[in-house]
Order: C-alpha cells, then structure tokens, then sequence
C-alpha cells in the first residue's frame, strides 16, 4: 500500500497529472505496462519506450525496466526485449483481449479494473463509488477513460465519484511495521501517498468541467477503520471486490530495511458481480451498495486531502 507506485502516461501530453513515484518494483512497472497494452494505449505492433525513458518515467533502473519486459516477453505480450532497440508489443497478445466483466476467470486489479471503468464511462451517467487503503489503482484505472474523453471517443454527460478511505485519526492494521516503534512514521508516509493520490484523482476529474464542460462531483469521506477489502461500485449495476491480503516482509525504503505488514493491492484478485447475471449477482451488488451508502451516511466523517 504504502509502497505502490503512481505512474505518469506514457506520453506525457493531454494526461492526467500523476504524483510523485517510489520506486516502483519490476512488478509494478510490468503490471503498469501490461494494463496499457490490454486497453489500447500501447497498440500491437508498437514500438516500446525505450528502455532509458522508461526508467526514467517509472524513477527505476534500466534493470528493472528490463526484468518488467521480460516478465511481458514470457507472457506473450511483448516480443524482441534486449538491451538495445526498444521491445515491440506483440503483434496477436492474445490474452489481452480476454473479456474482463462478469463470467470471466478473476484477475488483478490492475488487469481487470481498467476495461470495466472505461466501460462504466459509456453512459450519460457515470456513478462509480470506491472503498480502498489509497486510491492508487482506481486513479491508474481512471487514466484511460480520461485519456478517451480528451480524445473524444468518450463523452458522459455527468460524473459522481464518491471514495471511502482510511482517517488520518486511526492506527492502521496494515500497512504497519513489525517493530511497533516505527509506526508514527510509517503511518505519516501512507497518509502523504494517500492524499497524494486523492488529490490527483479529484483534480484530473475536476478538470474535466473546464475542457469539456462535463457536471462532475467528487466527495471524500473517512473511514473509523482499515478496510480488508477494496470496492468499487460502477453505475449501481456492476460491483468488483479484492482482498487485501496482508503478508510479513521486507523492504528497502528511503536505505532501510524495513519488515512490515502490507498488503499489494494493484496485484490483488478482482471479483466481478453484475446486475442481471443472477440472482447471486444480483443480491450482491445490491448489498454491496447498501453497505457502501451506510457507511458514507453514518460512521464516515469528513476527509480533508492534507497533511
């Protein structure tokens, strides 16, 4: 959580702002370039970043930008990964076409989260309601959509996001450090990655009202506990659910060593239920919504995205 990176566009123009990075791991940078081939941003047959721009966009070794290419490489979505010419996204990445909505095998959240934003924002309307530690992966995931607004594929007419989030005023249950001495400043750094993300997330969707005069709301409230799961709800028709699933380990941060109870919530399973595909679905996402609102209408409180 604490540890999990925020990427700029590949780009770099007419993109949502993203804020500073923290050294992401070859993982996240995989899982970042993987979520751009699977919704289009990078096209097969494209020519990769080089691997200089790359390290430098992520705030990574030229090694680690070449242990995520690998990683792509055997998954089948990038070929020709060396030390010299840029890689190529595959010409037929087969599984990037995979469908992501209910009925499909469960992925990632950083796999599965993009594509049903993006389809959330094909309505006049869009409702989309989140429950998370940070916000990082649905600001990622909102990227493309806004990408698609600025780019006039998409054009919604209204947008309400409302986002659920720990308060500062808690001890978090994770992430946390074994050692319970260090726990002030650790907590500190997720509350600076938390309102890093808030604050990003809010200003790329306000910004929308002035480029293309579209009625957008964005609400914070705060949560009394650590959530154990992330939520998101999309139009009241659609609810996607992933654990966070906490793990003992260590990492180097700002030159320490730290061991730590953490959980990664871009890589954790997204579950999807649907309106309409079931009676099972169907009664999900209606309590899903009604616990979600009970919370925002009772024991949340007001969030302010400041230190």
């Amino acid at each position: 959580m604490v540890v999990e990176p925020e990427h700029a566009s590949v780009n770099g123009r007419n993109g949502p702002v993203r804020p500073a990075r923290s050294h992401p791991s070859p993982h996240d940078v995989a899982d970042e370039l993987r979520t751009r081939i699977r919704t289009g941003v990078l096209r097969p047959g494209q020519r990769m970043p080089t691997q200089a721009r790359l390290a430098d966009e992520f705030g990574v070794e030229r090694g680690a930008v070449r242990q995520a290419l690998r990683i792509l490489q055997s998954e089948r979505l990038l070929t020709n990964v060396s030390k010299g010419a840029p890689a190529t996204v595959a010409p037929h990445p087969g599984a990037i076409g995979a469908p992501a909505g209910p009925g499909a095998p469960p992925q990632p959240t950083m796999v599965a989260l993009t594509p049903r934003i993006v389809d959330a924002f094909a309505v006049p309307h869009v409702r989309i309601d989140a429950l998370c530690l940070t916000a990082v992966s649905l600001t990622l995931a909102m990227g493309e959509p806004l990408r698609r607004i600025h780019s006039g594929e998409l054009k919604p007419a209204k947008i309400d996001v409302r986002v659920l989030l720990p308060s500062r005023d808690i001890e978090l249950a994770f992430p946390a450090p074994v050692d319970a001495s260090a726990t002030g400043w650790l907590q500190r750094r997720w509350l600076a990655h938390r309102n890093a993300q808030g604050q990003v997330l809010r200003h790329n969707l306000l910004t929308l009202r002035e480029t293309h005069g579209i009625d957008v709301d964005v609400s914070f409230r705060a949560l009394p506990f650590t959530p154990p799961v992330k939520l998101y709800l999309l139009n009241g028709a659609e609810a996607l659910l992933a654990y966070y699933t906490v793990q003992r380990r260590e990492q180097e941060i700002d030159h320490e060593q730290l061991e730590m109870y953490d959980a990664e919530g871009t890589r954790s399973v997204l579950f999807a239920f649907e309106q309409g595909a079931g009676p099972r679905d169907s009664a999900f996402v209606e309590q899903s919504l009604r616990w979600f609102n009970a919370l925002w209408e009772t024991i949340s409180s007001e969030l302010l995205l400041t230190s």
